[in-house]
């Protein structure tokens, strides 16, 4: 290693170092154990533009170990990247461009969020698996293109490896033959708590052996050349690759290869001494612009002919109008995803009666053909589901542009992987039954923190699905989904709710569920596609008066029209609205809830889940019908009654409720 790429190394881990200490808070130990794997990446062998942050054809880098971030904005920095010093100054502060953890468009050069030990590698699978989908479909426009053809790196550490999610993604990435996929693992054998012997003791090789990954190790990764040599290796394997890299968390501290220099600062006399070794002995945050100019001359002299041929060959295309290739770089550079859907080109019988997964089914298909950038999967769940493509195939190794893709059962790993293809703009979709939406929460939060295209289709979505007991009847899922920021829950009740649920997401880049019947359900009167966007609506009117209000979701928006029906007869005289988003309902204009639901009328809610969300605006908790408890096994209609959520039980406690404040006249 040469005398200036060992002094630049050094100069990286002081800046990243002076960080923590002014933060007060961060992990010095990845810093002074793993910079050289981050030089030895940046320097020869990412294919960036430091000033074209965003070029597409870049490759991607993911930092799954994201509390390793003042290394990565230190690197960024000396490589480049259009960070300021004052910037670094600020980590860990309110609204800066360092914040405690990688975070996607805050940061140039940040291509994804991490944080979340293994969300990372999970989404650096979906970002290898976007890769060759986009440079399939750019091939069938134009045969050897070069335009997408980038490599996925992803730095994981112990904590990662530890994490269920790493291995169902890697797993995949496996069976999908991701050979551009290249993890850097760095492997001190610490984590928080202690040294890993007594919490994570398999032999890694022999993991990643049996994954039929192709394994490289450096025996010493502080030789940053080592770890190059490794990489230029990787890079041409037929394989998904893992690069084990042995490292020594905080060399060279006091503390050096314990958990002591994990996850706090190091002391002053500790960074003191460490600047002394280093012979870096200025005032904090202060870089000798000849280690910057070394890298970025060395990065700008590895990627001028890189970036010559792809330039020409853009601007060939470009200038000869190639509709396909064009489309393509509309996603990926202005985020341009147009499909025409129109529900009024959706034929509907008045006669139609089906499970709503069929309905969508149907509609999924109907959108499908319209765009190649429409595509997604299922957790072995696609015949249960409904949702396969027809008229695609399966994607596979020897069928990259296949839009259906199989992800076994690895719901988590399919949430994350499909961030990390919609990081490429793809508008992709997942499916599984609702009471297991339970092990793609994490991926679900990563999908609304970068507000990501992910469509998450849930089937199964109440207690009738009966025969199949407590295990796979959802309560509390939707109120999940429902509280998580930066996401939109579509809860239909017939085919029209459905179809003006996928318009909303069509058009909207935006993290959404969509929530299905397993259930037979017919077209309901009054129900339609375009009010869907505005969360609730009117779909039975109040004929001379108006006593209750009856809000209802999904399934139960049936059972709310026959209640409101039956109570006419009685003399009591309802509205009925239904709630297909209730995010979507709660962004409205105030006057538009107030007309919908007016305060001073008492209302009511049906849906078969937990009630407390609900008292937004139930007059009373106990005008909410819901189930707080879980389901039972046996035949649908008898576990709604046993429940006490059938419609006789709910239209006598309304009817008892409204009579005391209602004088009743006989119409």
């Amino acid at each position: 290693m040469s005398k200036i790429d060992n002094e630049a190394i050094n100069s990286i881990k002081v800046l990243a170092l002076d960080m923590i200490d002014k933060a007060g808070s961060g992990h010095p130990g990845i810093v002074l154990g793993a910079a050289p794997i981050l030089y030895a990446l940046y320097k020869d062998h990412l294919n960036v533009i430091p000033s074209k942050p965003d070029w597409v054809n870049r490759d991607r880098f993911v930092m799954s170990a994201g509390h390793g971030s003042a290394l990565l904005y230190s690197m960024l920095y000396h490589a480049g990247f259009n960070i300021d010093m004052d910037e670094l100054k600020q980590f860990r502060s309110l609204n800066s461009l360092t914040p405690g953890h990688p975070e996607y468009k805050v940061t140039p050069g940040i291509d994804v969020t991490t944080g979340p030990l293994g969300q990372g590698i999970g989404m650096a699978v979906g970002m290898a698996m976007a890769e060759r989908y986009l440079n399939a479909i750019a091939n069938i426009e134009k045969k050897n293109t070069k335009l997408i053809d980038y490599y996925t790196y992803c730095f994981c550490g112990d904590g990662d490896l530890m994490e269920g999610i790493s291995y169902e993604a890697l797993s995949f990435a496996s069976t999908q033959n991701l050979n551009k996929l290249i993890i850097l693992y760095d492997c001190n054998q610490v984590s928080l708590d202690s040294d890993t012997n007594i919490t994570f003791t398999e032999d890694i090789a022999i993991r990643f052996e049996a994954l039929d990954f192709d394994i490289f190790e450096v025996k010493n990764a502080t030789d940053y050349t080592e770890v190059s040599k490794a990489i230029k290796q990787a890079k041409k394997s037929d394989r998904p690759s893992i690069i084990i890299c042995h490292t020594i968390i905080g060399k060279d501290s006091i503390n050096e290869g314990t958990n002591k220099v994990h996850g706090k600062p190091l002391t002053k006399e500790d960074l003191s001494n460490l600047k002394e070794k280093f012979k870096i002995t200025s005032e904090p945050f202060t870089v000798d612009s000849k280690y910057k100019e070394h890298i970025l001359n060395t990065i700008n002299k590895r990627m001028a002919p890189i970036f010559k041929n792809w330039e020409e060959e853009y601007t060939d295309i470009k200038e000869t109008n190639n509709f396909g290739l064009n489309s393509l770089f509309n996603l990926l550079e202005r985020n341009a995803f147009v499909i025409d859907f129109d529900d009024t080109k959706f034929k509907i019988s008045d006669e139609y009666s089906e499970e709503l997964r069929e309905s969508n089914h149907k509609i999924m298909n109907f959108i499908s053909p319209k765009s190649p950038f429409f595509l997604g999967g299922s957790a072995d769940l696609s015949s249960s589901c409904k949702t396969n493509l027809d008229k695609s195939t399966i994607q596979s190794p020897d069928n990259p542009v296949g839009k259906n893709i199989y992800f076994g059962v690895r719901e988590h790993a399919m949430g994350a992987i499909l961030n990390g293809m919609a990081l490429s703009n793809l508008k992709v979709f997942a499916s599984t039954f609702l009471s297991f939406s339970d092990y793609q929460k994490p991926a679900i939060r990563m999908s609304a923190l970068m507000n990501l295209p992910v469509t998450y289709i849930y089937t199964h979505d109440s207690i009738y699905v009966g025969e199949d007991g407590p295990t796979h009847e959802p309560v509390e899922q939707l109120t999940m989904l429902r509280t998580t920021p930066n996401f939109i829950t579509f809860r239909p009740a017939d085919i029209n709710e459905i179809m003006g649920s996928w318009e909303y997401i069509l058009k909207n880049n935006c993290p959404t569920a969509l929530v299905l019947s397993k259930e037979k359900r017919s077209k309901l009167k009054n129900t339609n596609a375009k009010f869907v966007k505005y969360g609730a609506y009117m779909i039975r009117k109040e004929k001379f008066r108006l006593d209750g209000v009856i809000i209802a979701t999904g399934s139960e928006v049936a059972m709310a029209v026959d209640i409101s029906k039956e109570l006419f007869t009685m003399g009591i005289d309802t509205r009925v609205v239904s709630m297909p988003s209730m995010e979507l309902f709660l962004k409205q204009n105030p006057k538009y809830e107030e007309q919908l639901l007016p305060k001073d009328v008492p209302t009511f809610v049906i849906e078969a889940g937990a009630s407390l969300i609900w008292n937004r605006f139930a007059t009373k908790p106990e005008y909410i019908y819901g189930i707080n408890r879980f389901g039972m096994s046996g035949k649908s209609e008898d576990v709604a009654k046993y429940l006490k959520f059938d419609k006789a039980t709910i239209l006598a406690s309304i009817a008892s409720f409204l009579t005391k404040d209602v004088s009743i006249d006989i119409i």
